[in-house]
């Protein structure tokens, strides 16, 4: 049977391995290397964010990019946002047929009156922002949404419990949220917080949320210390491959921070600014 253990040491093995060859004395040359060159890895998708809004249909003069739409979770998880701010974003959502809003959880059941018959899921966050919650706080929380009509749920880990390397808590965690979410195949999106974890501590905690049946990784709430980079997408999507879907979020606020983390390997974006996003407009700085 295998264990987390050698599943972990498998993923870390892996990376070692295939760093190898570009490492001479320790020290990594390798322009292209996501675990040792973080920064080559921004570098190469900033240069080719122009060759992908080529390819995925920007209009020309502020038109409406729908290939990134069908990607994006609109999301409004600030604590004031308003009855009136939620029922704006699922009018947002319905025109720009964005993939989901993620709303808190007070606001599922509103959600699913206002998208009901559309291709617009609901999805809202457990344990958020810090993940600290018990899993039976979780599983109720969980329990909760999907009977409000959450379809998509985004469960921040437990960061404590993974850098405590108790990796069978972290596990169980999660397989008990998903659980929940696949009852009625609905989703799990589990935020690892990338900016509170060290390169190791991310690649376990993709092996964990494989083994746990999670559907996504995602690297932030938008609440903590940083939010997405191109590196930790690269990473993460090098650690699941096809096994799982990557969502970037946190500081995703222009069409340029979307297509740079596409290019990296996401394939879903949580922001706020999704309507400037696919209309190519700049945006302010806000959480998520």
């Amino acid at each position: 049977m295998t264990t987390i253990d050698s599943l972990v040491q498998t993923a870390l093995q892996r990376s070692a391995t295939d760093s190898h060859l570009c490492c001479k004395d320790g020290v990594c040359n390798n322009y292209l290397c996501v675990v040792h060159n973080k920064q080559g890895v921004r570098n190469i998708v900033k240069s080719g964010a122009s060759r992908i809004s080529a390819s995925i249909g920007v209009e020309e003069g502020g038109g409406v990019d729908n290939d990134i739409a069908r990607m994006i979770d609109h999301t409004l998880l600030k604590p004031e946002g308003t009855i009136s701010e939620v029922e704006k974003l699922c009018a947002e959502a319905k025109k720009y047929s964005f993939a989901s809003v993620c709303i808190n959880p007070s606001y599922v059941s509103l959600c699913a009156k206002l998208l009901k018959d559309t291709p617009v899921k609901v999805c809202t966050v457990i344990g958020f922002p810090l993940g600290a919650t018990s899993t039976q706080s979780k599983v109720a929380e969980a329990m909760q949404a999907v009977d409000d009509g959450a379809q998509e749920l985004d469960m921040v880990l437990n960061v404590g419990r993974l850098k405590s390397k108790d990796y069978a808590y972290v596990e169980n965690d999660i397989f008990s949220v998903a659980k929940i979410a696949h009852r009625n195949r609905g989703m799990l999106k589990v935020i690892l917080e990338t900016c509170l974890l060290n390169d190791e501590e991310k690649v376990i905690a993709c092996v964990l949320c494989k083994k746990a049946n999670a559907d996504f990784v995602k690297t932030s709430t938008g609440f903590s210390k940083g939010g997405a980079t191109a590196g930790d997408i690269a990473l993460m999507r090098y650690v699941v491959g096809s096994a799982l879907g990557v969502k970037a979020s946190g500081g995703v606020r222009t069409q340029e921070d979307a297509l740079t983390m596409i290019e990296s390997g996401a394939d879903r974006i949580g922001a706020s600014a999704s309507v400037k996003i696919v209309l190519g407009e700049k945006s302010e700085k806000g959480n998520y």
